[in-house]
């Protein structure tokens, strides 16, 4: 019995340490493995975002079946994973700074007034301008690329319809016009609720801002750890000198004054006021001038994908408000002050400024008055807050203007959602 134990006991005692060679031998081989990934100080932070880029978008492409793209396409996701430019110029961001992402379509003359205005915002170089682009136009590159006053980086939506002359998202030979009979003219689409077939130039609107979202808060290497806030504005919004100043005092404010309420925004959710003058703050319903919200927020929109993408409307402010803001099951609230620090002053449609000749026409001036009180933060941490209830506007049951209702578009909008997921 003894010389029959004798034996399993040396086996047992081999195989443990057999083990045990064998597991620090896969341990020193994560080791160098992890040491021959990351130990490259040799190599740029650009050299690696494009290593983890490329291989995020040949995963996801695979995956989502998204439209095969172009050369030009291909070029513009190059660019995207561009570093910031003027890091040289602002080294460091402030700990507690706020992004501020800029959205534009091909409007020239009114961006070179809100990139004026947005150089005169107190404490603009201690922050991160990205500027979102609805494909490429030359003219909107070039002002953007002037930007001196603070860390800037450009993204570009590789899958706007500006990009694709001759298929989808563009416009292809097969496509129905207007209120064309899909089986009596053999062509391709769906049509709205109208009866009428997409347009590439319309539908552009809600594709460009939902890509954006998503590559902002799950995209970007910049941004995908940012848990704060960030502020949106767009290429017609005029921008305060006390505006960086009043957000961040509003941010700071929310979780105790609103804790309720979902945003900060920087303007009336009326855009033809310029607030009450109160000695106080105020809660309304969300705008869309200068909003700013955080990670726990978008989580909840990105949630309602779903009803994001496929609610029959182009735009994506009343998509917002109709569809994704009521299905919360509580109403949606933002926090700003008694003046406004931003101002919409478009006066000429997005998609007047996409033709395949010639931009927006209207001379894009602005006559906006910008007071003392206008150029120091005017918000007061003592104040109170009024609440509006019941305001006018679009709301739950509101069925859409129509123009997205191709089932390529609900397609190509819920592809964005997945993604970076």
């Amino acid at each position: 019995m003894a010389n029959y134990k004798k034996p399993r006991f040396k086996d047992a005692a081999f195989k443990r340490f057999l083990s045990v060679v064998l597991g620090t031998l896969l341990l020193v081989s994560l080791l160098v493995v992890s040491l021959g990934t990351n130990a490259t100080p040799g190599s740029s932070g650009l050299d690696e975002g494009l290593s983890e880029s490329v291989v995020n978008i040949q995963s996801f492409r695979e995956k989502l079946n998204l439209p095969k793209e172009n050369d030009f396409s291909i070029r513009l996701e190059k660019q995207n994973r561009l570093p910031p430019r003027n890091i040289d110029l602002y080294p460091r961001l402030a700990k507690d700074h706020i992004t501020i992402v800029l959205y534009v379509h091909n409007r020239p003359q009114y961006l070179r007034v809100v990139v004026n205005s947005l150089s005169k915002v107190v404490g603009i170089s201690e922050t991160l301008l990205i500027v979102s682009h609805d494909g490429y136009f030359e003219e909107m590159n070039k002002i953007v690329e002037g930007i001196k006053f603070c860390r800037l980086k450009q993204i570009f939506a590789p899958y706007s319809p500006h990009v694709f002359t001759d298929s989808f998202p563009g416009v292809s030979s097969k496509d129905c016009q207007e209120k064309d009979d899909a089986g009596k003219k053999h062509c391709v689409g769906n049509p709205d609720q109208y009866g009428n077939h997409r347009s590439p130039n319309i539908v552009s609107l809600k594709h460009h801002w939902w890509w954006m979202m998503n590559t902002v808060w799950d995209g970007l290497k910049e941004t995908r750890g940012h848990d704060g806030h960030i502020l949106f504005i767009e290429e017609d919004h005029f921008i305060y000198p006390n505006a960086y100043r009043n957000l961040q005092l509003l941010v700071s404010l929310k979780p105790n004054k609103c804790p309720d309420c979902y945003a900060a925004n920087l303007a009336p959710c009326d855009v033809n006021l310029r607030g009450e003058g109160w000695n106080s703050l105020v809660a309304e319903r969300m705008g869309n001038v200068g909003y700013a919200f955080n990670r726990t927020v978008w989580r909840k929109i990105h949630g309602k994908a779903k009803e994001f993408c496929f609610f029959d409307d182009y735009n994506w402010d009343i998509t917002m408000w109709a569809t994704v803001y009521p299905s919360f099951g509580s109403p949606v609230y933002t926090l700003r002050g008694p003046r406004t620090s931003a101002v919409h002053f478009g006066k000429c449609g997005l998609h007047q400024g996409q033709g395949k000749t010639n931009a927006c026409i209207d001379n894009g001036s602005v006559n906006i008055q910008v007071d003392d009180i206008d150029k120091v933060a005017n918000i007061r941490p003592e104040w109170d807050v009024k609440v509006y209830q019941n305001q006018p506007g679009y709301k739950a049951g509101f069925k859409g203007w129509g123009g997205w209702g191709d089932n390529r578009d609900h397609r190509l909008c819920l592809n964005f959602a997945q993604m970076y997921q």
